[in-house]
């Protein structure tokens, strides 16, 4: 192993993505049986607390150790959600097609959390997928990582200047934690494109476009909504 495939980068912390995590089962699992039934809802949490807690007890702090169970989980937890999330978008985006628009208050605020379920849904998804995931992106030696399926602007500030290039991955071992996911996730969302962070890979851009259809649907069946009702 010559110097340059010695990594420096430090492990990463487990909980913001926990954290991310409960808040988005808390949405889901808050929304109106309108939208989707109790039963339905309350498994797919069960399913994904169930999940977690092995994932926690092998890693509870920082994330140093992966097995081939743990990984399947951990992906298995974020593609759950993620699809959950997306029956729970189709019924909401039906329910808000045929129901008058004098009817429709509460369907706003379950467009909300629909919403943020979805940011922090996809943002899991490709904080899992990504370079092999989160471990093997901190602790395997690059030229033995999987192809990366994000390119983000610390990639390619080596021949910045150097207040900005002190910070790129060449120079810093930089990787991208959960906060850099849920951000570009945000931002994809909203403004239904790539912002800072490229898709390079087929599955990438597959996900990224599929987060931007849904947010498009979602804010224009609302603005819809919004006008009929208040306007």
């Amino acid at each position: 192993m010559t110097s340059t495939d010695i990594r420096r980068a430090q492990a990463e912390h487990r909980w913001p993505a926990v954290v991310a995590l409960f808040i988005a089962l808390g949405l889901y699992a808050s929304l109106p049986n309108s939208v989707l039934p109790p039963g339905l809802r309350y498994s797919i949490v069960a399913v994904g607390l169930a999940l977690v807690v092995p994932v926690l007890f092998l890693n509870p702090h920082h994330l140093t150790r992966q097995t081939t169970w743990s990984r399947y989980a951990s992906v298995g937890q974020a593609l759950l959600l993620m699809l959950a999330n997306q029956v729970a978008l189709v019924q909401l985006v039906m329910l808000m097609v045929g129901l008058p628009p004098q009817n429709g208050s509460s369907l706003l605020a379950s467009a909300l959390q629909v919403w943020v379920t979805n940011v922090i849904a996809f943002a899991l998804v490709s904080w899992e997928l990504d370079r092999g995931g989160p471990v093997d992106r901190r602790h395997q030696i690059r030229s033995e990582l999987p192809f990366a399926d994000f390119r983000f602007p610390q990639d390619e500030d080596e021949d910045a200047v150097e207040e900005v290039a002190a910070r790129s991955s060449v120079r810093l071992d930089w990787t991208p934690s959960f906060v850099d996911y849920l951000y570009f996730s945000g931002t994809n969302s909203m403004a239904f494109s790539p912002t800072d962070t490229m898709p390079l890979s087929h599955r990438a851009k597959a996900l990224m476009l599929a987060e931007s259809f849904g947010g498009f649907v979602m804010l224009a069946l609302v603005i819809a909504h919004a006008v009929a009702q208040f306007g």
